[in-house]
């Protein structure tokens, strides 16, 4: 009998003074069997650092390799962002690139590897890919904290990202935005 997506119900009260975004958020987030709970919480967390409207999670999840776990397309459905998350192969994010005008990462994958995965071949536009790494410690913390329903604040200021979790506890950590070279 092959397993099911569990879906989690997500509250979240969105405020990213970075970015003067300011959401309540009612997802409906559905995890693979096979997908991690830290790869769950960078997809989350990539959907809400970057909402704004017209942004989605993939419609083919996981198991559609050539989507992005999150988007951004305009009214008349052209992609106007691919925001990945991982460590996605230097094929993959040429692909995006080639794509889409912008491209985002979130990863708590060392840089270094990122940028060796990056280097292993030419991939279009590679200056212009926005990557954001996040803490695994942060995300390790979130993991423990994930049930299929969870009320949660989310706050991006000055780089740092604070969550609040039922209970009044607040995970932190920095959040930071940085390039590829070329």
């Amino acid at each position: 009998m092959a397993l099911t997506a569990t879906v989690h119900r997500l509250n979240i009260t969105l405020s990213d003074v970075d970015r003067s975004v300011y959401e309540s958020l009612e997802l409906r987030v559905a995890r693979h069997p096979s997908e991690s709970a830290r790869y769950f919480w960078q997809r989350t967390l990539a959907y809400c650092l970057c909402y704004e409207e017209g942004i989605a999670f993939s419609k083919g999840g996981l198991s559609d390799s050539e989507e992005p776990p999150v988007s951004i397309h305009d009214p008349t459905g052209v992609r106007l962002a691919w925001i990945d998350v991982g460590a996605p192969s230097a094929d993959r994010l040429h692909r995006a690139s080639k794509s889409t005008r912008r491209v985002a990462l979130f990863s708590a994958t060392e840089l270094s590897l990122l940028q060796r995965e990056a280097a292993s071949r030419k991939i279009h536009d590679v200056e212009n890919i926005e990557v954001w790494l996040l803490d695994a410690s942060f995300l390790d913390a979130l993991e423990k904290k994930l049930e299929k329903t969870l009320a949660l604040e989310l706050v991006r200021n000055s780089g740092t990202l604070y969550v609040t979790l039922p209970g009044g506890n607040v995970v932190e950590s920095a959040i930071t935005e940085t390039r590829f070279s070329a």
